[in-house]
């Protein structure tokens, strides 16, 4: 009979690099017991890494890095695609994620619709905190992104630099989604940006 621990490898090695895998998805071949434990013995093995209690993830291969690691965000995603929930980084780790500060966090905060939780990964953590309702109706992966970074950063921080730059970026974005979360952002962020991104979110500029 083949064992648990074959037919997972046999199932991972079929599939993509940079997959991730939870140990419920592999449920259909044996209890959770011995699946938890083929798992174990695949990241010692190399095949996989352990990312965290439960997720393991199929690690590309760079031809000069080797193993390459997930970064906080594929991770986060991972886990909130898994759950069917939406997030959003917050704080420090949107700041710097955008490009706005140098400064790295240790650890990866993310607005969510869903439970509270903190992720442990090594000796840094994700964390999913108590959503804005305001802040998850936004559309746009950059332009609500940036809203809420321009709101950890306060309009004192906000230099002739950066605010080009942040022009830059809400101007990427498709205009439906810019407009409709220019109109939910607080009135000092669409002050000062609304008058430059006209072209961008006025009907008569299509």
């Amino acid at each position: 009979m083949v064992s648990t621990k074959i037919k997972i490898k046999e199932g991972i090695e079929a599939s993509s690099e940079g997959s991730f895998y939870f140990a419920e998805d592999f449920l259909d071949l044996a209890n959770n017991e011995q699946v938890r434990l083929a798992l174990s013995r695949l990241a010692r093995e190399g095949i996989l890494m352990r990312i965290a209690q439960g997720l393991y993830y199929y690690p590309k291969i760079d031809p000069h890095l080797g193993k390459v690691k997930p970064g906080m965000d594929e991770i986060a995603y991972a886990i909130a695609a898994r759950q069917r929930i939406q997030i959003r980084p917050t704080g420090a780790y949107a700041l710097n994620k955008l490009g706005l500060s140098t400064q790295v966090p240790m650890n990866a905060k993310f607005l969510t619709d869903g439970h509270p939780r903190v992720i442990k990964i090594g000796k840094r953590r994700i964390e999913f905190i108590n959503r804005s309702q305001r802040k998850m109706a936004y559309e746009g992966e950059i332009s609500g992104d940036l809203i809420i970074a321009l709101e950890e950063m306060g309009s004192q921080n906000l230099t002739k630099e950066i605010f080009e730059k942040i022009i830059e970026l809400f101007s990427k974005e498709d205009k439906g989604s810019l407009r409709h979360d220019l109109k939910l952002a607080p009135n000092w962020i669409r002050e000062a940006f609304v008058p430059k991104l006209l072209y961008k979110i006025d009907d008569k500029h299509k």
